[in-house]
């Protein structure tokens, strides 16, 4: 079992604290066995074995365990006194009806810390929020970073990543893909059904959804499109031509249960002039880079924009808030902010031309503040400094 450290460290820094722990991201992004980490670490710090109660609802075992009342009655019988602390970690809670009444019974009543997972964010919906009112912290997981995929794969740090950083592009990073890389002809089947179970059981069973070839059409256009402006309208006119009718409003929703089952991250835009968000023209970005190639069969890819989306993630991963920025008609393409830190970020897959440095630079050099700005490229480039403006490699940023 791999370390995932980055999410591990967060666990162990909310141990024992008075908050529900929920583990958010999509099927097979590793949190089942993030799970078993923490369970590990309890163990190797002295917690009893029988003072942590461990529940997979995906397996055959809870089988029986789909109310909230069989749920309490299995838990409070392993609950031996109040005087000891005890563990609670469930996976995959939502299969279980009406679960949240459960934990916020124990949260209340009992000496517990409790972990908790889920592949959708119907987990933490308006509803649930409310009757967990601030007692809980999100720990949003995503699929392996590609520092943690060069840690999965073994390889050499001193190598030239180059390598591996194709194959990653190519495959995307779920964990079980790193276990199939000796059998490249497995990973195309295996990645197709990993988007079909999140499709079916986290979209279309979740929802209700009737029409699912419009979902369908819908994502492989924001596949096919990552890094690009997208309105609904720009979506309702390219299905419309390829005969499908369809509404604004539709599709709106559409894009909204794919955001929920963690497959699709928009991005909004942000006027830098005026301080304010735009509420239009949004750019999507894709979970794993295995899935949208197997989406899209590797056509019309746009090696910038692929660039881009893995920027994108590695940003949320760092616990950025990212938007687009906009400063008259120029574009920077992410504004990364946290607490009382700001970055800006140009991403082209090159800045060898003079042309296109100067398009870059352009945008970063309308900001009137101080912040750093940087621009990422796969260049292996002798100049790291245009008056201020830094220039990094992208393999040399994800793997800092």
């Amino acid at each position: 079992m791999k370390n995932r450290d980055l999410y591990l460290t967060q666990l162990i820094h909310y141990r024992d604290k008075p908050l529900i722990k929920v583990i958010t991201g999509i099927r097979r992004c590793g949190k089942s066995t993030l799970l078993s980490l923490f369970e590990n670490y309890l163990i190797e710090s002295g917690v009893a074995k029988d003072h942590i109660i461990r529940m997979n609802f995906e397996s055959f075992e809870f089988d029986e365990i789909s109310s909230y009342k069989e749920l309490h009655a299995y838990i409070k019988e392993r609950l031996q006194n109040d005087k000891v602390k005890h563990y609670i970690l469930l996976d995959e809670v939502q299969q279980v009806s009406s679960w949240e009444k459960v934990i916020n019974s124990f949260l209340v009543d009992a000496n517990v810390d409790i972990y908790i997972t889920g592949s959708n964010a119907y987990l933490l919906s308006s509803e649930l929020s409310t009757f967990l009112a601030g007692r809980y912290v999100e720990i949003k997981m995503q699929p392996l970073s590609f520092k943690e995929y060069l840690e999965f794969t073994e390889a050499d740090t001193n190598d030239n990543h180059q390598d591996k950083f194709d194959q990653y592009l190519q495959f995307g990073g779920l964990p079980t893909v790193v276990e199939l890389m000796d059998y490249p002809d497995t990973i195309g089947p295996f990645i197709e059904g990993i988007y079909n179970t999140v499709l079916v059981k986290d979209v279309i069973e979740r929802n209700g959804i009737r029409d699912a070839a419009l979902l369908e059409s819908i994502i492989k256009f924001i596949a096919a499109n990552i890094g690009s402006i997208v309105s609904t309208k720009k979506i309702s006119d390219y299905l419309t031509s390829s005969g499908r009718k369809t509404t604004s409003d539709t599709i709106d929703n559409y894009l909204k249960m794919l955001e929920n089952a963690f497959i699709i991250y928009k991005a909004n835009r942000y006027d830098l002039k005026g301080k304010m968000f735009l509420k239009t023209l949004e750019k999507y970005y894709i979970v794993d880079m295995g899935i949208r190639n197997q989406l899209t069969g590797l056509r019309n890819t746009d090696y910038g924009h692929v660039l881009e989306n893995l920027v994108y993630l590695e940003l949320l991963r760092r616990g950025y808030e990212v938007t687009i920025g906009k400063i008259g008609s120029l574009e920077v393409d992410f504004v990364a902010t946290k607490l009382d830190e700001k970055v800006y970020y140009q991403v082209s897959a090159t800045i060898l031309d003079d042309q296109t440095r100067k398009r870059e630079l352009r945008p970063l050099e309308s900001i009137p503040d101080n912040y750093p700005k940087y621009i990422l490229t796969m260049d292996q480039t002798v100049f790291s400094d245009y008056s201020g403006i830094k220039v990094k490699n992208i393999i040399d940023f994800l793997i800092e």
